[in-house]
């Protein structure tokens, strides 16, 4: 296995939003390299207790590794989807204190070559967040109808030249199996105009495929509804984001729960907003963030605080 390496976005941001202390129940549905846990921990030792998630065993391995200490840390290896199941197997109804989603893939997967995330890096195409799942890129690419590709390119990538795209895979399928990264990256360079951008012909074909093969916006969707189920008066969700189809979603749920009415008829029958938005605008990072660390430029963090709890 490589090394794990990954960058903690927007530590301080994120965790602090959630006003972490002793005593309190906290989750980390996005575990990663464990930055923003050991944070938390550090925060909520030794009273608190935090439950983290993930389905990528050397995510898991790493962070086992450096949050050995602590004590107050249940580590699962399961979908955040699974919150609501896993956290009643542990005996807790509500989360008194917050709880934190770091979406997107981690340097570490997007970096190593083997798990097929990079057009840079020449891998089989697999992209799979979770390595014991059975269906990957590969699978998308090569058992995916023409119009299907069209649409999530679309969608999941705002990609203009889809049709251009999907036809040729389609195409070249035919004559044989599209295996490979740099198969496909040099496919969609073959099927696309040469034009100015900072961006790389396959970026936003490779950002869709990879949605689609770990279910990225309909996770975010389920998860964000769950954890407002879950969360218990005065708790915090705390959500960084790195693409405009993360975020829209973030905001627009997030917006959605905070109004008086959500029903838009002539007499509201709404119950009352269970949270309130604490960023009306998204936090950002710093330039100097930014500059250690680039990719991060497109993070962004939204958060709400439970007011109420329905049911």
């Amino acid at each position: 296995m490589t090394e794990f390496t990954h960058y903690t976005v927007m530590k301080k941001e994120a965790v602090e939003i959630m006003n972490p202390e002793p005593g309190k129940i906290y989750v980390d549905c996005t575990l990663g390299g464990g930055g923003h846990s050991e944070y938390i921990l550090q925060k909520i030792s030794p009273t608190g207790r935090l439950i983290a998630f993930d389905i990528d065993d050397d995510a898991i391995s790493a962070a086992n590794e450096r949050l050995k200490e602590y004590n107050n840390l249940t580590i699962v290896k399961s979908s955040y989807t699974n919150i609501k199941q896993v956290l009643n197997n542990l005996g807790i109804t509500r989360i008194n204190g917050g709880v934190l989603l770091d979406l997107g893939a981690s340097y570490h997967q997007l970096t190593t070559a083997e798990r097929g995330f990079s057009f840079s890096k020449d891998a089989p195409l697999d992209m799979r967040f979770d390595t014991s799942s059975d269906f990957s890129a590969y699978d998308v690419i090569n058992k995916y109808k023409e119009d299907e590709l069209v649409k999530i390119f679309s969608e999941y990538g705002e990609e203009r030249f889809s049709k251009r795209i999907a036809k040729k895979i389609v195409e070249e399928r035919k004559k044989c199996p599209i295996k490979t990264t740099m198969e496909l990256s040099n496919l969609i360079i073959n099927a696309t105009p040469k034009i100015k951008s900072h961006l790389h012909p396959a970026t936003r074909v490779f950002q869709a495929v990879r949605i689609e093969v770990n279910h990225e916006l309909k996770n975010v969707n389920t998860i964000l509804n769950e954890v407002l189920d879950l969360l218990d008066i005065g708790g915090i969700i705390s959500v960084i984001s790195f693409h405009s189809l993360e975020d829209r979603l973030v905001k627009n749920i997030l917006k959605k729960e905070a109004q008086k009415c959500r029903c838009n008829n002539p007499i509201c029958t709404c119950p009352p907003p269970r949270i309130e938005v604490i960023t009306k605008k998204p936090v950002l990072p710093t330039d100097e963030e930014i500059r250690v660390n680039p990719p991060s430029r497109s993070a962004k963090l939204r958060a709400a605080k439970c007011i109420r709890v329905w049911g």
